[in-house]
């Protein structure tokens, strides 16, 4: 968020008590447990645009009807895919620190994953590469777009 000087909304802090403890226990959420998650990041992204602020909100956004549910409160949103490939993203979960999610979730995530598609207001990023870089590009793409 403040690379581009907006609010920034991290998405694993909305999930309720209930779904944190799932998944700390080892249990991937269902689609029926993530849309009240995914409804709370939609309001608070339309409170900031209704605002008048830009906003950044950080969630795995992993199937199209989830992107749809978020496009439903702010349809301008614009979705930033960091393409990561299962081994390095279970590499970088295992090594978070106080995390509630453990890596063995990462291939259930892998396993429901719908990769944006043309129609999508959807830029693409190679997760792989150094954070830095990946701001700057994410910068640009957004700038742009």
């Amino acid at each position: 968020g403040a690379a581009l000087g907006v609010a920034f909304i991290e998405g694993d802090k909305l999930h309720p008590p209930e779904n944190v403890a799932r998944m700390a226990s080892g249990e991937p959420l269902t689609d029926q447990l993530r849309e009240g998650w995914l409804n709370a990041i939609g309001e608070r992204i339309a409170e900031s645009v209704g605002s008048g602020q830009g906003v950044i909100a950080a969630c795995s956004a992993l199937k199209r009807s989830y992107r749809d549910r978020l496009s439903s409160f702010c349809p301008e949103i614009v979705f930033l895919y960091l393409e990561i490939d299962p081994a390095t993203a279970r590499q970088r979960v295992g090594s978070r620190k106080g995390h509630f999610m453990p890596a063995s979730l990462v291939d259930s995530q892998f396993a429901i994953l719908e990769p944006p598609v043309a129609e999508e207001r959807a830029l693409t990023l190679d997760a792989t590469r150094p954070v830095g870089e990946l701001v700057a590009g994410a910068v640009r793409l957004i700038r742009r777009s």
